[in-house]
């Protein structure tokens, strides 16, 4: 009977972990390091930069590269840079990168203004866009529905 016990609150406690790391995935949020004065080995874009951090086995990267270059093609001025975790593990202790894909958003100036973990959206990302490109832009829900 305990085992069930145990099994039934282990059930649980992964749903529920599950949902709110689901919630997350994508979301982004104001950035605790708010200077990038670092080298990513490429220039930064003229009005923005969407810089992401992906590893080679990783299966949202690839589509998170996929969102970002579309972004940063529609938007001029805004360059999208890739940098590998694994061959820059100094960034990644700077930026407190935890998992991949890692989505920072840099003003013009190199401030990051925003950070994400997971897949985002494209609609998100220009949202979130548009805090570094127009500073006095309000995004504080980046999803059309509120959440």
């Amino acid at each position: 009977m305990n085992g069930l016990v145990l099994l039934g609150v282990t059930l649980v406690a992964g749903t529920l972990l599950g949902l709110v790391l689901r919630r997350r995935d994508g979301r982004w949020r104001a950035a605790r390091t708010k200077e990038a004065r670092v080298d990513f080995g490429e220039p930064l874009g003229e009005r923005a930069t969407l810089v992401q951090f992906s590893t080679a086995f990783c299966a949202p990267c690839r589509a998170t590269r996929r969102v970002l270059g579309e972004v940063a093609g529609m938007v001029p001025g805004v360059r999208h840079i890739e940098i590998d975790a694994e061959s820059r593990l100094d960034l990644v202790r700077t930026f407190d990168v935890l998992r991949t894909p890692t989505t920072l958003i840099l003003d013009s100036s190199g401030n990051i203004v925003k950070k994400a973990s997971g897949l985002p959206r494209k609609a998100d990302v220009i949202a979130a866009l548009g805090v570094a490109v127009l500073p006095n832009v309000d995004t504080t829900s980046q999803h059309p529905d509120g959440k």
